[in-house]
């Protein structure tokens, strides 16, 4: 008698850069990515479930903050959140707070802050305007630094530059009006248009716009989602459902469907109400297209220009009525409508972190905060009197298990800025033992924001 050998079929591992495809009514392909999911095979496993990779984020605001309400009242673990950091309680267990540190390269307004903690180098001026310099970076700016040392992500892009509130500044150079930069006078412009950041990802043709406004991509993918879901185990089906309600949401909102104020001609963008910008919303849909460009490994480097150094936003939900730049300088003692500008600044960017946070990646448990390390800062302390003292820094994420979260370190010396920023890069994975140049290098990090 013959025995039978009995054939055992395996599924193949999914593909890390598998994307769902379906056709708008013209035929064009639009492509929505998957996130990180326990069935894509070997090389993405560790003994916990998937190695997450490491990202680099940048979240920058214009004009500094109220040192007297900024800086934590204790330091150390666990440590009691300011008033103009309390909207970030939620995330306090993945952030950390520097302070007592300043900027060493120069000292001139805006100006050598910004290069300062971005470049670890002191501005590169070109010319002058009126009273002041017009000046540049004089080297890449430190997301920049961050993508040449990190892995790229399959998902296509290098780097991402997002933007919230418009520029509103002065003749003062790229210095003023960029966050990210490849050198001097090459910046990498922050994208403001949440329609044309959305058609990037998701590969919608421009001539499509209107059509893929009033038909759903999602619906030409759904019976993708339900096979795939018959492949992968429980918690990447719950995953997948979460990715595909938060599609959902997102599309929702890009097609004037939902609260947003869309120009009906490009659904992405987001338009003033009555002369104001709507600050909020645009943050909201910013950051849910951020959230989903890193869950789907797209990129795993970010910036985030929510204002720009020097902003003129006028930061009209905490009752201002001019810009945010001149308001500092004008506003007496003790600056109560700054003040409220930056714990609502702090509000939009715990908005942003908490979308980061409810994003399960990787083990059970574990969140896309897990696996990042982001920058949070400005460009001086405060913008009354252009200090570089005590400047703001929030260094935010675990960073795969790098970083510690949840303390605050403050200088006893009045440290160079330049050591939170190599903290931040070597806590995203990157391989960099130094950053800076001349009065702004550092060759160490801060030993108790890591693990």
């Amino acid at each position: 008698m013959k025995t039978r050998t009995k054939t055992t079929h395996r599924t193949p591992p999914l593909g890390r850069r598998t994307f769902l495809r379906g056709a708008l009514a013209s035929g064009a392909a639009a492509a929505v990515g998957l996130p990180l999911l326990e069935a894509m095979g070997p090389g993405t496993a560790h003994a916990g479930g998937m190695a997450p990779p490491d990202r680099f984020l940048l979240w920058f605001f214009g004009n500094g903050v109220r040192p007297e309400h900024w800086v934590p009242g204790g330091t150390g673990a666990d440590y009691p959140l300011s008033a103009e950091l309390a909207p970030l309680a939620a995330v306090k267990p993945w952030l950390s707070v520097v302070s007592g540190c300043e900027i060493k390269t120069a000292t001139h307004p805006h100006h050598s802050g910004m290069t300062g903690i971005l470049t670890g180098r002191r501005y590169e001026q070109v010319g002058t305007t009126r009273d002041t310099i017009v000046s540049t970076f004089a080297a890449p700016s430190v997301d920049q630094q961050a993508k040449v040392a990190l892995p790229a992500a399959p998902g296509g892009f290098a780097s991402l530059e997002l933007g919230v509130t418009r520029f509103r500044g002065t003749d003062e150079g790229t210095t003023f009006q960029h966050l990210s930069h490849n050198g001097p006078n090459a910046p990498n412009p922050s994208e403001y248009s949440a329609g044309a950041v959305y058609r990037r990802l998701f590969a919608v043709p421009v001539e499509d716009e209107v059509l893929a406004a009033r038909r759903s991509v999602l619906s030409a993918v759904s019976d993708q989602i339900r096979a795939l879901e018959g492949r992968v185990g429980r918690s990447d089906r719950l995953r997948l459902e979460q990715h595909y309600e938060s599609v959902r949401a997102l599309e929702t909102r890009l097609s004037g469907m939902g609260s947003a104020c869309v120009d009906p001609g490009d659904p992405g963008d987001v338009v003033d109400a009555g002369g104001r910008e709507q600050i909020a919303t645009q943050n909201q849909v910013m950051s849910d297209l951020a959230v989903l460009a890193l869950s789907c490994d797209m990129t795993r480097v970010l910036s985030m220009f929510f204002s720009t150094a020097g902003s003129g936003v006028i930061l009209w939900p905490v009752g201002a009525t001019n810009g945010f730049h001149q308001l500092n300088h004008d506003e007496a003692p003790p600056h109560a409508t700054v003040h409220a500008g930056v714990v609502y600044t702090m509000e939009q960017l715990a908005y942003f972190l908490t979308r980061l946070r409810d994003t399960p990646e990787g083990p059970a448990g574990e969140n896309l905060l897990d696996h990042l390390s982001m920058l949070v800062t400005s460009e001086l302390t405060e913008g009354w009197t252009h200090s570089n003292r005590d400047f703001p820094i929030l260094v935010v994420g675990k960073g795969n298990g790098r970083l510690r979260g949840n303390v605050h370190y403050r200088s006893p010396s009045l440290e160079n800025t330049s050591h939170a920023v190599l903290t931040a890069l070597q806590g995203a994975g990157c391989a960099v033992s130094s950053y800076g140049a001349d009065a702004g290098y550092v060759d160490r990090g801060i030993a108790a924001l890591r693990t």
